[in-house]
């Protein structure tokens, strides 16, 4: 890809704008490259840059080859929309000095409302390892939900989801009664697949909905304007390149700590 035309959309947007022309003819989607042509490639002096994000983020490790951030809630991850986290990395991040250097990217991806932990790779061998340890089950991710009604204190889900085999398990660390929810329960959970929303639809399908879930809670009990109280807590894997083990956490958030004191 040309270095002026980082994305494969440019790339189709410059086709379209004959800014692109093989053997004197200009190129389209369709031309077919057979070896010995002459490629002209011809950037207008008045072509806008592209517009930047500005959105702090609070970063939790950073190195040559990755970076691990905090995502707020109320944001994507990425996705064909201008606030995303994809697009804000690249001013909270350092460029990498290697050779392979590349634009900051998410490497898994978090629900719009949920808050929490996020891998970010910085170079293109650094994404791709990244994202075999995620396919190969090698990182470890444990999540934090407040959840509503009485629960057992540990448990294992294995509902299918999308007909698929899944499975979450689950720990209570504190139950505490609540006049419009009955119990609320800080709840650890390690989902051991990927699903999409799995672990929602997981503790929906126990009878236990995430606090402020408006998709699979009980429609009595729905918590606006609080958010989805869903905590990304922590990531535990094997670096690719240095070898070592990181283990790197992100502390609760504030509306946690106003509801279970073991927090404080």
């Amino acid at each position: 890809m040309f270095d002026a035309f980082p994305t494969k959309s440019a790339f189709k947007k410059a086709l379209k704008k004959d800014y692109i022309t093989v053997d004197d003819a200009i190129a389209t989607s369709a031309t077919y490259i057979h070896g010995g042509e002459s490629i002209t490639l011809s950037v207008p002096k008045n072509l806008s840059p592209k517009k930047r994000l500005i959105f702090k983020l609070k970063v939790l490790f950073e190195d040559d080859y990755l970076a691990v951030i905090h995502k707020p809630g109320g944001i994507l991850v990425s996705g064909n929309h201008f606030k995303t986290i994809a697009n804000a990395l690249v001013q909270n991040l350092k460029r990498s000095p290697l050779d392979d250097t590349t634009q900051p990217q998410p490497v898994h991806r978090l629900d719009f409302a949920t808050t929490g932990i996020l891998l970010v790779g910085k170079t293109s061998s650094s994404i791709r390892a990244l994202n075999k340890l995620f396919e190969d089950r090698a990182v470890k991710k444990t999540y934090y939900a407040v959840t509503i009604g009485d629960m057992k204190t540990e448990g294992c889900i294995t509902t299918e989801i999308d007909k698929k085999p899944c499975q979450s398990n689950y720990k209570v660390h504190q139950s505490v009664s609540s006049e419009r929810f009955g119990q609320l329960n800080l709840v650890e959970l390690e989902p051991l697949t990927g699903r999409r929303h799995q672990l929602r639809k997981h503790l929906s399908s126990i009878g236990n909905p995430i606090l402020g879930d408006k998709d699979y809670g009980k429609e009595s009990l729905i918590l606006n304007g609080k958010g989805l109280y869903l905590h990304a807590y922590s990531l535990k894997f094997t670096h690719p390149f240095t070898k070592k083990v990181l283990y790197i956490k992100d502390e609760f958030p504030l509306n946690f700590k106003k509801i279970f004191d073991i927090l404080l």
